[in-house]
């Protein structure tokens, strides 16, 4: 089974490849020219041949901004972060922009926030954007937007910002990149580990206790993240490879390198997806019993007559997460209701609201089409 994968690897047409901050970076935290080279060398000569395009989803831009600033690690506060970021990116983009030019390659910059993903019109033209870039035979290098992005429409980590990339642009492959070549069923540092060559579902690490191998002081991942976001990608029906940055070539050659996620699921829509492993809920819904059944077993649109409870401060096109009485997360959706006109809804029928509030009012509050089921 891992021998025709690897094989499907080499085959794949479009993927997605994310590089972390410690895989570009030198030990104080400025770029490593030397490590971005070698890396454009192996991305380069592998859509040489005109068969393959890659889209980059790359860390970096706080840790390349430190130096300049005159900062000796990666500040802890968002502000100082944001300003890292202003003049990393520049630099980054321009080192990219150089490496890739010994090839004739151009590059593309593309920044993202999570709202991007949420959003119908955003995600749409993010996609497009994409999309037309490697149609032109350009590189669309992807980093999150850590200029603008505050702490409730950040991705967390590039990690998870590269499964939902890798969705967004139907990838047929996702490779992390790290310094750590591989999932392993221990701590990797220690004696008498092993690599784990493949992983077709949850089942098969359940036993490993997986930590923050990989961690490096100027990135926010870890091998928790790096585990998730393969998760991610493989139940949207994409398959991953994780390994090391000095690994890349065999992985995309689909070598036996690093650990091989097999898909588990298919493929969904792009703010469901960002809905049920990236959002950040700003209130909660307590349903009732009929309701939890109508929206998890049924699949229907929540109406206003199934919500028992309200919490939180939210506003019409918010994330908000979904309980049933027990107080157990559901699902998450996008709400139709501002938090404060909710409560004279509960209980009640849309027929009887829209004859007594008006037409507005006979929709329902999370739509079906905006609403992820949480599973575990």
């Amino acid at each position: 089974m891992a021998g025709a994968a690897r094989q499907g690897i080499a085959e794949a047409h479009r993927i997605v490849v994310k590089v972390g901050s410690s895989s570009l970076t030198t030990a104080s935290g400025g770029l490593d020219a030397d490590r971005v080279d070698a890396l454009v060398d192996v991305l380069a000569k592998s859509r040489s041949g005109g068969e393959r395009e890659i889209v980059l989803v790359s860390s970096g831009a706080i840790a390349a901004g430190l130096s300049p600033l005159g900062l000796r690690r990666r500040p802890k506060d968002l502000a100082r972060q944001q300003a890292a970021a202003s003049v990393g990116q520049g630099l980054l983009v321009a080192r990219y922009t150089a490496s890739f030019a010994r090839y004739g390659v151009r590059v593309g910059q593309v920044l993202l926030t999570s709202d991007d993903m949420a959003r119908r019109a955003h995600h749409r033209n993010a996609s497009r954007t994409l999309d037309q870039l490697l149609a032109m035979g350009a590189l669309p290098v992807v980093n999150e937007n850590d200029t603008v992005a505050t702490d409730e429409i950040r991705f967390g980590d590039n990690d998870r910002l590269a499964a939902l990339v890798a969705h967004l642009v139907r990838a047929d492959l996702l490779v992390l990149l790290s310094d750590v070549d591989g999932l392993y069923d221990g701590d990797p540092a220690k004696p008498g580990t092993a690599r784990i060559s493949e992983v077709t579902g949850p089942a098969d690490i359940a036993h490993v206790q997986i930590g923050s191998a990989g961690k490096a002081g100027v990135g926010t991942g870890g091998m928790v993240t790096k585990v998730e976001a393969a998760r991610i990608a493989a139940s949207a029906g994409i398959p991953v490879v994780l390994t090391s940055a000095s690994q890349a070539a065999d992985a995309l050659a689909g070598r036996d390198t690093g650990t091989y996620f097999h898909r588990t699921g298919r493929r969904t829509a792009d703010r469901l997806l960002w809905l049920q492993y990236a959002s950040e809920p700003q209130g909660a819904l307590t349903l009732d019993d009929g309701a939890v059944r109508a929206v998890v077993e049924g699949r229907k649109s929540l109406l206003p007559a199934g919500i028992a409870a309200v919490e939180g401060d939210f506003t019409a096109g918010d994330p908000v997460e979904l309980r049933d009485t027990a107080g157990r997360p559901v699902a998450r959706g996008l709400v139709n209701f501002d938090a404060k006109e909710l409560p004279q809804l509960l209980g009640r029928s849309t027929r009887e609201l829209a004859r007594e509030l008006g037409p507005a009012y006979e929709r329902e509050v999370v739509h079906r089409d905006d609403l992820a089921l949480l599973h575990g």
